[in-house]
């Protein structure tokens, strides 16, 4: 897998640290008027005032101020319990961004990344290496091929369209031939137009069949630089000749006699051939006998067309032609395939360096976010002593109006509560400076990690192109064919 530390990096920036919403409703706030109902100060207090309770000369908090106390301190440890949760899980975010844990994946992906890319160019330069022979290869068959037989011309080679043209021409003559011929035929047969073009099938496919077979495998060795082969192309021209004057001239008697007999036809044949070759006596015979000679004409001269006419030339253009596609087509492929890596590369890059900034905006939120819950703690405690005092106030008030003797001195005092301060533990967070520096320095070494693979990328395209200095006498063919 290409890529893998980065990779490794772009998963966990991607990874949410938190799911958490800021509210600022972190600690209760006390009913202090239902507090009071549901703690009957008024009704105790009323009561302990017609008894003189507390004495006039009491120092301490009788036993409904004690509850009044003792409620509001466990108010006050639960709260103190809820802040310790909230910043353990203020502590949890802080640990899940991991600076320095990206960090180092910053710098194992600068490490690796590059190598990563040159492996991946390296490997395409082997194997347009061995293609980039290849054609060699088949450009030194052609040029040898060329000196060997004194050829300046270029090979002419069909394209798809025009070879699925001539081919459909040869067989659309000889599907026209045979209705034709069959229609002809028909005057003799007892199956009318059908038995006629049954017959005359053996004929079309002779007559197309022979003229292609001379023209591809005789005729065009009369081009050939061996005097030998010219030979050979020479007589497969009169051979060819006289095999298609043969075929139909024997095609046109064929109806001529069968027409007038109904068994032994093909014995009378052969014998008006003996005796009088050209003896046809309708002028529909004749007609046959010329349409079969124009249809083996065109066979023979798309038969001439459908590949070079030099013996062999096609077959080497085609060999060349397929080794240049094929480097060229790799050629592209894989500097596509490097365009795809660089541009992946720089996507994932460009989206951890906008996650940098974004963890460090988190960071000052959960700090920010923990101050104020702090701060929300420190007033809930201020909310809970004034409380106290209301709800000891509301009894004492109650004890006073029932009493016969003086109240105790401290009803006069007011409850201090004593505060509990909460612990921020900040020994291993960043300093917001610091950070910043240190996200500004990863990010231009994600920056520059960016330019590094470009100018890699750049330098693998033109090692593709050195290739071609290997073999510079294929150049201009392999540029033209690009």
């Amino acid at each position: 897998m290409r890529f893998e530390a980065l990779n490794r990096l772009w998963n966990s920036v991607r990874e949410t640290s938190h799911d958490f919403r800021a509210s600022t409703d972190v600690f209760p706030v006390v009913d202090i008027e239902k507090l009071g109902t549901t703690l009957d100060l008024k009704e105790k207090g009323a009561a302990a005032g017609r008894q003189n309770r507390p004495p006039p000369d009491a120092q301490s908090h009788d036993e409904t101020e004690q509850r009044i106390v003792a409620w509001v301190e466990a108010e006050k440890k639960s709260s103190y319990q809820i802040l310790e949760d909230q910043f353990q899980t203020f502590d949890s975010r802080l640990r899940n961004l991991d600076f320095e844990g990206q960090f180092g994946l910053i710098r194992q992906a600068n490490a690796s990344s590059v190598s990563d890319f040159k492996a991946e160019a390296a490997s395409g330069v082997d194997e347009l290496h061995g293609l980039r022979r290849k054609l060699k290869t088949a450009e030194d068959e052609m040029v040898g091929f060329k000196a060997t037989h004194r050829l300046q011309r270029a090979a002419k080679v069909s394209s798809k369209a025009a070879w699925g043209f001539k081919v459909s021409l040869i067989v659309f003559l000889v599907l026209v031939e045979m209705v034709m011929n069959g229609s002809f035929l028909a005057k003799g047969s007892e199956q009318g137009i059908v038995g006629g073009v049954t017959e005359a099938a053996a004929f079309a496919f002779l007559n197309i069949g022979a003229a292609l077979m001379f023209s591809f495998f005789c005729v065009r060795f009369l081009v050939h630089r061996s005097y030998t082969l010219k030979l050979l192309g020479l007589l497969g021209l009169v051979a060819y000749v006289a095999v298609a004057l043969g075929i139909n001239i024997v095609l046109a008697h064929y109806r001529e006699v069968s027409a007038t007999i109904l068994s032994g036809a093909g014995a009378e044949v052969i014998q008006r051939l003996k005796t009088a070759p050209l003896g046809l006596q309708e002028l529909n015979s004749w007609m046959l006998f010329a349409i079969g000679l124009m249809f083996s004409l065109v066979a023979f001269i798309d038969g001439c067309y459908l590949t070079d006419p030099y013996p062999g030339f096609a077959g080497v253009q085609k060999r060349l032609d397929a080794a240049r596609d094929n480097y060229i087509d790799r050629k592209l492929d894989l500097i596509d395939d490097l365009r795809e890596i660089r541009d992946e590369h720089n996507s994932k890059i460009e989206e951890i360096i906008r996650d940098l900034s974004l963890r460090r905006q988190e960071t000052a939120a959960i700090i920010a976010h923990r101050a104020r819950t702090a701060g929300l703690f420190a007033e809930h405690q201020n909310h809970l002593e004034r409380a106290a005092n209301v709800l000891l106030t509301s009894y004492r008030d109650a004890d006073r109006a029932a009493r016969t003797e003086p109240a105790p001195s401290y009803f006069n005092t007011a409850y201090r509560m004593e505060r509990l301060t909460p612990v921020i533990r900040s020994e291993e967070e960043w300093d917001d400076k610091v950070l910043g520096s240190r996200i500004q320095s990863a990010q231009a070494e994600l920056s520059d990690q960016i330019k590094r693979i470009g100018d890699e990328f750049e330098r693998a395209i033109e090692k593709y192109h050195q290739l071609d200095n290997l073999f510079p006498e294929s150049i201009l063919g392999a540029t033209q064919a690009a």
